[in-house]
């Protein structure tokens, strides 16, 4: 990552934590070598960069670490802050999944966030662990922003305590003017460059109303995506996602429990027992060494305690009642079959039917984009401009999905301002969903 892709790339991360990345790498743009001995002082520890142990097991479970700032690889910005490179958390989670040792995984979250690149990723892992083995995350003190992203792609999100901080679900990028600086050093750098778009936010010069828009429409693309993630994660709507966790605010302790972005608070030890038995509950018949299938050792133990297999069917046919119930709630129009193929299947609990829901859904939409993408009609070659004028800069082509919707919640809220109303970002997405859907 080159210092220029740190100044401006999208970051999920707090904003006293950016500022803090900014400061080191505005140093090293203007030539000037971090102290890192300094550095060494105020983090109370070495900025070496060994390969810690991959994870520590515990009673089962897999313990591992994502904590620091985020990042897709390790380097001196990860050193500076004792990061976590994506890429190895991801590799470690499925060495756990993979593990025979492990019976369970324990994400160990304590991180402000950090780059979008990379994230999304680290939470397909996560969330492609899930059925394998119970998988949570456990929060020592702070869960945000890509952190967030990551975390909440477990089974279940855990808090230490009720201090615990959860939540800064957003995006933010940034745009770094050195034009001054560079004149002060007399400097003078001159871009050439192909394409309307290549460096229209260039950091040799002012920012341009042009140059925001783009950046504006890349933050907005990618806090759709955030949203659409956590709400899958969590099996919860993108409108409740919007209206109760995604506005960037920080939520403590049982405010995150409250508003869905956690499920408990619990000791690292009451968690792991939870997890232990839920790998126990998954069958009520020992797996010991036997000649006998389990359909028949499933019929020996009822035969022997008749009054305990009565109780089980009763019980179990008032939780499959529940279960499909459950998983019918979560029909959405056009997804009837699907509904009915997870009612049917004996195990779909609701949460997963949800989930399964809104990726059909936004599968649905990404090939309705498509079709339209198709169905326009091919535009005329441009003609040469007259000699002597300069050709204009070509309109953006129409956007689509998840950019479309923030583009237009832009206008949304640039429209209500207009009008002397005011409208917040959250609802102005939704608003924008609502009206592209019926579109």
């Amino acid at each position: 990552m080159t210092v220029f892709d740190v100044l401006s790339s999208p970051w999920a991360i707090l904003p006293d934590r950016l500022e803090q990345i900014h400061a080191i790498y505005d140093a090293k743009v203007r030539g000037e070598s971090p102290d890192l001995e300094a550095l060494e002082a105020r983090l109370g520890r070495p900025l070496a960069n060994e390969r810690q142990q991959a994870y520590e097991v515990r009673d089962g479970a897999a313990l591992i670490p994502l904590q620091g700032v985020l990042g897709r690889r390790m380097n001196l910005m990860s050193n500076m802050s004792g990061g976590t490179s994506t890429e190895l958390f991801a590799r470690d989670v499925q060495s756990a999944v993979n593990d025979p040792e492990v019976q369970s995984i324990v994400l160990l979250v304590d991180s402000p966030g950090g780059t979008v690149a990379g994230t999304q990723s680290a939470a397909s892992v996560v969330m492609a662990a899930r059925g394998s083995k119970p998988i949570a995350a456990f929060v020592e003190g702070t869960m945000a922003s890509a952190a967030y992203w990551i975390g909440s792609a477990a089974d279940v999100v855990v808090l230490d305590s009720s201090t615990a901080q959860v939540g800064s679900i957003g995006v933010v990028a940034t745009h770094t003017d050195i034009s001054r600086m560079e004149e002060a050093s007399g400097i003078k750098t001159t871009e050439i460059v192909a394409g309307a778009y290549k460096r229209i936010a260039s950091q040799h010069g002012p920012l341009s109303e042009a140059g925001r828009e783009s950046i504006q429409s890349q933050v907005d693309y990618l806090y759709a995506q955030f949203v659409q993630d956590v709400a899958m994660q969590r099996g919860v709507s993108e409108e409740k996602t919007l209206a109760n966790m995604a506005d960037g605010r920080i939520f403590i302790g049982k405010q995150a429990v409250e508003n869905g972005l956690a499920d408990s608070v619990l000791t690292l030890s009451e968690t792991i027992a939870l997890l232990n038995e839920r790998v126990q509950s998954r069958s009520i018949l020992p797996s010991a060494n036997s000649s006998m299938n389990p359909l028949e050792l499933a019929a020996e133990w009822a035969a022997e305690n008749p009054e305990a297999a009565a109780a089980l069917r009763a019980e179990g046919a008032v939780a499959e009642t529940h279960r499909v119930n459950d998983v019918r709630a979560q029909l959405v129009p056009g997804h009837e079959a699907l509904i009915e193929q997870f009612a049917a299947d004996g195990h779909t609990t609701g949460d997963e039917a949800a989930r399964a829901i809104v990726r059909a859904e936004r599968e649905v939409r990404a090939t309705q984009a498509e079709q339209r993408a198709g169905e326009g009609v091919a535009p005329l070659p441009e003609a040469p401009a007259p000699e002597g004028l300069e050709a204009k800069t070509p309109e953006p082509a129409p956007e689509l999905g998840a950019q479309a919707m923030a583009v237009r919640a832009r206008q949304i809220v640039k429209e209500a301002a207009a009008n002397g109303q005011t409208i917040s970002t959250p609802a102005a997405v939704a608003q924008a969903r609502r009206e592209l859907t019926a579109s």
